[in-house]
């Protein structure tokens, strides 16, 4: 069957078209995106401005005429945390349903840090033995360790790349705004530490996201273009390198290093610190960096629920 995964993000928007059937890997077969960026689209109260809801519903309605040229016979729509944390999120929900008549389902921190790993486990497979799996979003990051296909230890914790980057304003960071940056995301993880150690120490330690993607070809990981099935790396000690550049830089200039896109390098810097922290913290020295994430967690949920008498229900909670 044909499915349409429509994905509302805290920096993209993204329309994923997939062909899909229970027992076999899913297929991309188009893509339709928009960097909306809507966790940089909030007043003083929280609140997602005007302007990001009417781009939001336009993005929306785009998709939904995507989806009927592209045959999809069954839409799985659902948003994270920007508009999950966003004070107006109600009615943000309320807007998109009226205009477009879409029901979003809003994903709990947990819900994505459980469907991330379910993807996760169905790449590396169970010779993997016990999985840690780290997913640096726009506004939060994601840890989930365990054993099974349901991992044994779920947390958020606030410090997605695009949430995180407004604390470093102007086009250099400042070397001060950095070390507080820094103390406040160690300080953040280091709480979610504990969790994880008591499980005993992961046999494999992964990561999802553009922005683990990113920072795995900065440091030499192969391109994109050499093909999905192609092993990556991201090594701490590749970013520990870069993390003095990146910080001399302004996005202009980190946006001409290979696999950096223009669209995500004022975040940059915010997500290696994350990413920095959380290898440190975590006692790990190289992450294998997965394809598959929350999209296809959701894609590989809705086929597990299948049945022969309701083929058109959508459920993607965890």
């Amino acid at each position: 069957m044909r499915l349409g995964v429509l994905d509302v993000g805290s920096n993209t928007v993204h329309f994923l078209v997939v062909d899909a059937h229970p027992g076999a890997a899913p297929l991309p077969a188009y893509s339709h995106k928009a960097d909306l960026r809507l966790a940089e689209l909030l007043d003083a109260d929280g609140a997602i401005s005007p302007i990001g809801i009417d781009r939001l519903v336009s993005m929306v309605a785009s998709s939904l005429r995507v989806a009927e040229d592209k045959g999809v016979v069954d839409l799985l729509p659902f948003a994270t945390s920007a508009v999950r944390e966003a004070t107006n999120g109600e009615e943000v929900l309320r807007r998109v349903e009226e205009e477009t008549g879409v029901a979003l389902t809003v994903l709990s921190g947990q819900d994505e840090a459980r469907l991330t790993f379910l993807a996760v486990r169905r790449w590396f497979g169970w010779s993997s033995g016990r999985l840690l799996n780290l997913d640096i979003g726009g506004g939060s990051l994601e840890i989930a360790c365990g054993l099974d296909e349901q991992p044994d230890v779920a947390t958020s914790l606030p410090l997605g790349a695009g949430r995180l980057t407004s604390r470093l304003p102007g086009d250099v960071a400042d070397p001060g705004d950095i070390r507080e940056l820094r103390r406040h995301i160690r300080a953040e993880i280091a709480g979610a530490v504990g969790d994880i150690a008591r499980l005993g120490a992961p046999d494999h330690s992964v990561a999802t996201s553009k922005t683990f993607k990113q920072l795995a070809r900065m440091t030499g990981a192969a391109p994109e273009g050499a093909g999905v099935r192609v092993p990556r790396k991201l090594t701490r000690a590749g970013l520990s390198a870069w993390l003095p550049r990146l910080a001399a830089m302004t996005p202009a200039e980190r946006a001409r290093i290979p696999g950096v896109s223009l669209g995500r390098a004022r975040q940059l810097l915010a997500g290696a610190l994350v990413a920095d922290a959380a290898m440190d913290l975590f006692g790990l020295e190289e992450l294998d960096i997965c394809p598959w994430a929350l999209r296809e967690g959701i894609i590989l949920r809705r086929l597990d629920t299948m049945d022969g008498q309701d083929n058109n229900r959508v459920a993607i909670e965890a």
